[in-house]
């Protein structure tokens, strides 16, 4: 029986170096003597042979372990198994005809292993180290650094490196400084909730984790230094979901003396310029722009997929007068058409229907047309006048089915425009290879929250107000357009940014509006407002969300797939345990001191 007690447990590498990676020798290597380390892959006892795929980050290596042509190193090759770390020395040689594998970028040559030293053993993994495997996310969360070994999370992150990369090259090159920004700030109202830092030497006091670094970069521009960048860590205490997470990277920047075109203009050349030295993709130039109106009124969302072309109709004048009231009494009534949508089953449709409940509709009203006839519960309740108008309005065909939303703005495009999305993925009319940026500009300035009784801003409180909607900022909030502008990829936000307000009298306007006090305002922006007296430059800026952006690149369903060490939608990380409880001794030293919990039964 071989067993690893034969062999030497970690064997020093003394002058052993390595000489090629394992995806790195080819053909023209044959007959080169050279020396791999990694990961074993793969072990097959072929009788008097043994094989061994040799796997590193880069790719796997055939090794061969053959007692023709070193007895001792066959013989001691017995004990290895998957997982375990070896390094080995022998002789590139031209795999035989027939065994040659296209499919691997060694597949031509393997090497026959003389000398061989194991670095390390291995337990038996919870998983195997595969593309394809069958564990759930939180057993691979747990022991991510396994997960990270699997060839598809490691190309995850050399195209994020790759991809930070071209970033950086682009914005030295268009002449921006990488500066840093502070990561213990003070906690500041800009939407979500903060992560607070107790500070010990200022007992009861407190940081913030930045949202953003949003503050600190209008300061660089206040300060003279006109062009800034960075690649920073962001941290935001909110509910997650697939392309949240607690921390997460932005890639920031910020200019003076430019307008919102060249922003845009700019931003789009370093995303074009990302996409062709990482995948090697050439995206649409220039990228298609469209307004917060017309995006709502095609799609329903402010984040539009325009990879496919249904589109939303308001027919609300075209059925003002209907009989069936819930059209009749409905603030907006819209209409999506699915050709070819009449095969669709009742059970289809009813699951349809409690898809767009998700997002506040009560039901979903529908109308087939099949050999000419209209066939539909609410059928009944359309005039001649009304089916005719609808027939022209929406171009009906036989065989088309037809969606309706009525009811408020907010409900109607978002059940419609996410109805969208589901009827496209169901029926194959998305091309998953295409990237298709789009820019959305021309949002409010300003959003009412029924709840608060107050108006919010729809980007942040710093974002400027279109040329001549200064004064609507007092008198008619809900008209102010803002001077911002997203950037959206194949139906997700990837980069957000604005014009930013660079007048103290206008941010003090701003936050009047928002509801701020005038101490209050004082007491959380001061030294904001301060700094703009000293002749801020105008300035403007755009930040792109890292994480999303290589997770579009890379095909991931989430970016936890494109993070290293990511945590759960409950903000945990089930490798590390945290968060976890501390020392009474360490809240002490803080002046805190936790309640108890109430107690309950079991």
């Amino acid at each position: 029986m071989h067993t690893v007690s034969k062999v030497r447990l970690c064997d020093p590498l003394g002058d052993w170096r390595r000489t090629h990676h394992c995806a790195q020798l080819t053909s023209a290597d044959a007959g080169h003597e050279v020396c791999l380390m990694g990961w074993i892959q793969f072990r097959r006892d072929h009788g008097g042979l043994i094989f061994i795929d040799l796997r590193d980050r880069r790719g796997l290596t055939q090794v061969v372990f053959n007692p023709e042509v070193d007895a001792r190193a066959h013989e001691r090759a017995h004990v290895l198994r998957p997982e375990y770390v070896l390094a080995m020395r022998g002789t590139v040689r031209l795999r035989p005809e027939g065994m040659r594998n296209p499919g691997l970028a060694t597949g031509d040559i393997e090497v026959d292993v003389r000398d061989w030293k194991l670095l390390n053993t291995s337990s038996t993994p919870p998983f195997p180290i595969e593309d394809r495997v069958d564990v759930s996310e939180s057993t691979r969360l747990e022991y991510r650094y396994l997960d990270l070994r699997r060839s598809r999370c490691t190309r995850n992150l050399v195209v994020r490196h790759t991809v930070t990369q071209a970033v950086r090259d682009f914005l030295i090159n268009h002449d921006f400084l990488e500066l840093e920004t502070p990561m213990l700030t003070r906690s500041t109202p800009e939407g979500a909730r903060d992560f607070l830092v107790p500070s010990r030497p200022n007992p009861g006091r407190f940081y913030a984790l930045p949202q953003s670094p949003q503050l600190f970069k209008q300061l660089y521009m206040v300060a003279g230094l006109d062009r800034y960048y960075q690649i920073v860590r962001c941290f935001r205490d909110e509910d997650l979901r697939a392309d949240r997470q607690p921390e997460f990277t932005q890639i920031d920047m910020e200019l003076s003396f430019v307008d919102q075109d060249q922003v845009m203009d700019l931003a789009e050349q370093m995303i074009r310029y990302v996409f062709q030295k990482t995948l090697d993709v050439s995206l649409p130039d220039p990228f298609p722009r469209l307004t917060y109106d017309q995006a709502m009124a095609d799609y329903g969302l402010d984040k539009p997929d325009i990879r496919f072309d249904l589109k939303l109709t308001d027919v609300t004048d075209l059925v003002r007068r209907s009989d069936f009231r819930l059209f009749s009494s409905a603030a907006l009534v819209k209409a999506l058409v699915l050709p070819g949508g009449a095969d669709l089953s009742r059970g289809e449709i009813d699951q349809l229907t409690d898809f767009v409940r998700i997002y506040g509709a009560q039901g979903l009203a529908w109308i087939k047309i099949k050999s000419g006839e209209w066939q539909s519960p609410i059928a009944k309740f359309l005039s001649q006048e009304e089916r005719d108008g609808l027939a022209r309005g929406l171009s009906l065909n036989n065989d088309n089915i037809v969606f309706f939303q009525a009811g408020s703005p907010e409900v109607v495009n978002t059940a419609l425009g996410y109805l969208r999305l589901e009827l496209a993925q169901r029926r194959g009319f998305i091309d998953e290879a295409r990237f298709q940026p789009v820019w959305i500009t021309d949002f409010p300035l300003l959003e009412w929250d029924e709840t608060e009784q107050r108006w919010f801003a729809r980007h942040h409180p710093f974002t400027a107000p279109q040329e001549g909607h200064d004064e609507l900022v007092v008198g008619q909030p809900g008209k102010a357009l803002a001077k911002a502008y997203d950037l959206v990829l194949n139906g997700y936000e990837i980069g957000g940014g604005s014009v930013r307000i660079h007048t103290a009298e206008l941010q003090r306007q701003m936050f009047s509006v928002l509801g701020l006090a005038q101490d209050e305002a004082a007491s959380k922006f001061g030294f904001l407002l301060k700094a703009l007296e000293y002749g801020a430059p105008p300035h403007a800026g755009i930040a792109f969300g890292l994480d999303r952006l290589v997770m579009l690149m890379t095909g991931a369903t989430s970016i936890r797939d494109v993070i290293a060490f990511p945590k759960t939608q409950k903000a945990s990380c089930l490798m590390t345990q945290a968060p976890a409880k501390v020392a009474n001794l360490q809240l002490r030293e803080l002046g805190l001191k936790l309640r108890e919990q109430a107690k309950t039964s079991p």
